[in-house]
């Protein structure tokens, strides 16, 4: 980048500052949402929940589907 366009892109600094942030911040989430340990943790308490009770039969079997897929996704399930 020259020293004409800095300047001239020097007041954008703050968005892109922002944006990169944002892309960070998006980036971490993904991470900790498919993380296998986390998937696996969410398995067991969704069956937990059944044990007690507290789900029916359906839901338990939507949520488990839905967890194995994202875990089978993330490559977790090796």
């Amino acid at each position: 980048m020259g020293l004409f366009t800095g300047l001239l892109t020097l007041p954008l600094a703050p968005v892109r500052g922002v944006v990169w942030l944002g892309e960070q911040l998006e980036h971490e989430a993904l991470r900790q949402l498919n993380d296998p340990a986390r998937l696996r943790r969410e398995l067991e308490e969704v069956d937990a929940a059944y044990a007690a009770g507290e789900i029916s039969a359906a839901e338990r079997d939507e949520r488990q589907d839905d967890l194995v897929a994202r875990l089978i996704e993330n490559g977790g399930g090796r």
